[in-house]
């Protein structure tokens, strides 16, 4: 068990931080997805979980396991509430958690991270250009791989054809009748690649595609795709470069010049605390 050296308590939240994954990964503690992140919030006060569910599923059953995995943290900790911090299609599942699982009631806050609350046009049009045999083969390959990685069951297709522009119009309609966040405090960030360069493979390659069918992107995610909850902040910092989708998350620990995730996520959980979460 690594040791913390607390700097102060201005993360010391009144309920334990819960953070979601995104699509295609995993939570390990050899890699962690959410990079230098975690252990910048640990020194600062906050508790720290992950949502432990597979890499790759449909947003319903996804957000079953983290609905699940809400209930288990909640039971074993004696914690009444968690604060959500979801990345990509996580804050996706975390919706579908509240909205579909009973579970609003554990949860004080949910921010999401450059989520497509609108989808991502480009990959309708991937999905329906891309010939079958060639998608079933790359989502053979992937489940086939991430079983052996210690996932129960992927399911490539799910995941990805849930983040179609069509099917989360299709969601949102469906959970727009609920009142399943009107006690949570629900937030959302997003940020702006400006040069494809700026982002790792494959968001140098994306970005190119997201332009054409999503206009300004972090290399995956259209802008106009961000915005949920009752605050929205829009990342872009000063320079040529900007912020891509796995920037945010710190996923190649690349210090950014304008940018400092880690303490870009101190004042957000700061923020939580002040609001009483």
């Amino acid at each position: 068990m690594r040791e913390i050296i607390q700097k102060n308590k201005s993360c010391e939240t009144k309920y334990p931080i819960l953070l979601i994954h995104g699509v295609f990964f995993r939570d390990s503690t050899r890699i962690n997805y959410w990079g230098r992140i975690p252990k910048e919030l640990e020194k600062n006060g906050a508790k720290i979980y992950y949502g432990n569910h597979q890499s790759a599923d449909s947003v319903k059953k996804s957000g079953e396991e983290i609905a699940e995995r809400i209930r288990e943290i909640t039971a074993l900790t004696g914690a009444k509430k968690l604060n959500l911090i979801a990345h990509s299609k996580g804050g996706l599942d975390c919706r579908s958690a509240i909205a579909r699982c009973e579970i609003a009631s554990l949860v004080a806050s949910l921010t999401t991270i450059n989520t497509p609350h609108r989808g991502c046009a480009f990959a309708d049009y991937l999905l329906k250009n891309v010939p079958e045999k060639i998608k079933n083969k790359i989502a053979d390959t992937y489940n086939y791989t991430l079983k052996k990685l210690g996932d129960p069951n992927p399911n490539f297709l799910a995941a990805v054809q849930d983040l179609t522009e069509e099917n989360c119009i299709t969601f949102n309609n469906d959970i727009s009748g609920t009142s399943h966040t009107e006690n949570i405090f629900c937030q959302s960030v997003g940020s702006k690649l400006i040069k494809a360069t700026g982002g790792n493979f494959p968001l140098n390659l994306t970005y190119h595609l997201t332009k054409i069918f999503d206009g300004d992107n972090d290399g995956l995610v259209g802008e106009n795709s961000f915005p949920f909850g009752e605050k929205y902040l829009f990342l872009l910092p000063p320079g040529k470069r900007g912020i891509s989708h796995g920037d945010m998350v710190d996923m190649s620990r690349r210090n950014i010049d304008g940018f400092d995730v880690r303490k870009f996520y101190v004042e957000l959980v700061s923020d939580l605390k002040a609001r009483g979460f």
